[in-house]
């Protein structure tokens, strides 16, 4: 099918999308309708009649799913590793030794972002398997499933955007290579100025360290609290059905450490062939050139083999459990498979139909805005490209050529920082946006409804995006990294300040950026 410029009406899909979500709180039909619209649109321009759009739809549907295979099998074969773990004893003996080792809320939650930081090879992995370790402690101490997925969604995404042995930094420099810089030299420079990543995961660690949470959030850690209810809302994941499963009683802390790490280094190993390395190729390059995709999927491979080997012959369950738990644990991604595979076509949709985000990069270009504020605005069109079509990659793929095409125009020297801000923005949409895929794997991962995550998660996005925002002024103004990232850094600070003294004057922090009604 071919692209055609619709204008302003390609933001119908992704604006709809959004606005059902938050207000239906149910993404499935919601994404379904934003598909629908989006197909509409395209079908009376090319005059293919009521039966053109549901092929249109399913057309960019399989090839969407086509497109993302690999990423299906991984998450199906790491939905299994984790079942069978889970059925080995191993989470749970992690569970117990970890109950006399992590002994507050506190440290549960930086021993979360400390994990988070330490898998960020691939943000899908990340989120899932972080998860999949973390549960059981983290409802032991009392945290909300929504700042449980709050905390992996911001060790993820945020921290792959700026690791550079990660499947992000392949896609990246990749990008910039394309648009005829120096890739991988060229994404480690942008890594200071990324203010957005950066002023998240030290949100994460104040948070984790106060009891500063607001707006939804600071009901949801209430009512955990001083209730236990870890939900607050009336949903309770099917996968909780993991927790009644026959465990074994003989499992070992390695039975989980073991496979995961097997995982880890296999992913790494195979980023590290795929990209050349045993063919001469620096190992740093190859990482950035492997293929993260099928890296991960052959990574989880062997660990569910391993942990074949490793549970059978000491009879922590027979051949048929195992099999069992196999078939148990991909049943239970169902349904992130149903809201990726939506997602997916809705970013296919806007991209490959409409061309959103050739009309979001065209306003940006066009503007005649001074270039000292230009980063600060790439970052908000970014920010609105991503939170619209819900994908980060997507977001840069599109931006990273433009802007860099604009900055060799006007301002070589300010390549880098532009590209920071695109990268940044990127980021801080994926964070807001119900139909983003590392949102709906956090949510999967935590065990979290997916829209208690998003609404949760979105006041401490837009806090460090206007923060953010404000950094990049004065970083265009100044030109100096350590005044504007100095300034972030304090606004920060400033900002969590003014919370505690309403929090020490008696106000209830679940109203701020809140519009929600109390229960």
């Amino acid at each position: 099918m071919e692209t055609v410029d619709f204008g302003i009406l390609s933001m119908i899909p992704p604006v709809l999308t959004i606005i059902l979500a938050l207000s239906t709180r149910e993404v499935i039909s919601s994404l379904f309708v934003g598909i629908l619209s989006g197909a509409a649109i395209y079908a009376v321009r090319v005059n293919a009649g009521f039966l053109g759009i549901f092929k249109i739809i399913f057309n960019l549907m399989a090839h969407a799913l086509e497109k993302n295979m690999l990423i299906i099998i991984f998450i199906s074969i790491l939905g299994a590793l984790i079942y069978v773990i889970t059925m080995s004893g191993g989470t749970h003996a992690y569970g117990k030794w970890a109950a006399n080792k992590i002994k507050s809320r506190r440290n549960v939650q930086l021993a979360t972002a400390f994990l988070g930081f330490v898998m960020s090879i691939d943000d899908y992995f990340d989120c899932l398997a972080v998860g999949t370790v973390m549960k059981p402690i983290s409802d032991k101490h009392k945290i909300s499933r929504a700042k449980f997925a709050y905390i992996i969604d911001s060790m993820a995404a945020p921290v792959c955007v700026i690791a550079p042995m990660s499947s992000w930094a392949a896609s990246i420099s990749s990008c910039m290579d394309s648009a005829g810089l120096n890739g991988m030299v060229t994404f480690i420079k942008t890594i200071p100025y990324n203010f957005y990543a950066i002023l998240t995961i030290i949100l994460v660690v104040i948070l984790a360290c106060t009891k500063l949470d607001f707006g939804a959030m600071a009901k949801f850690e209430k009512n955990a609290i001083e209730t236990g209810d870890i939900f607050t809302t009336e949903f309770r994941p099917e996968n909780e059905e993991l927790s009644k499963t026959e465990v074994s009683k003989n499992g070992k802390i390695i039975d989980l450490i073991l496979p995961i790490s097997i995982l880890m280094a296999t992913s790494i190993f195979m980023m590290a062939e795929t990209g050349g390395f045993f063919e001469g190729v620096p190992l740093m390059q190859a990482l950035g050139k492997g293929n993260s995709g099928l890296s991960i999927t052959i990574g989880a491979l062997f660990a569910l083999v391993i942990s074949f080997i490793m549970f059978i012959p000491r009879k922590l369950m027979s051949f048929k459990k195992f099999m069992g738990g196999v078939s148990k644990g991909v049943e239970s991604m169902v349904v992130p498979f149903v809201i990726l595979a939506l997602a997916w076509t809705m970013s296919d949709t806007c991209q490959e139909l409409l061309n959103t985000g050739n009309y979001i990069g065209d306003l940006v270009e066009a503007s005649n805005i001074p270039f000292k504020f230009m980063p600060a605005i790439i970052f908000a069109a970014s920010g609105f490209l991503s939170l619209s079509m819900g994908t980060s990659w997507g977001t840069f793929s599109i931006l990273i050529p433009i802007v860099t095409m604009i900055c060799q125009k006007t301002a070589p020297d300010m390549t880098v920082i532009a590209l920071s801000a695109t990268l940044a923005g990127a980021v801080f949409g994926d964070h807001c946006s119900p139909i983003s895929d590392t949102m709906i794997l956090s949510a999967a991962g935590a065990g979290c409804n997916h829209i208690d995550h998003v609404t949760t998660q979105i006041p401490y996005s837009v806090l460090i995006a206007v923060i953010s925002f404000a950094g990049y002024i004065t970083l265009g103004v100044t030109g100096s990294f350590i005044i504007s990232f100095g300034a972030a850094v304090l606004g920060l600070i400033g900002c969590l300040g003014f919370l505690k003294y309403v929090k020490i004057k008696g106000k209830d922090l679940s109203n701020l950026f809140n519009k929600s009604k109390k229960n």
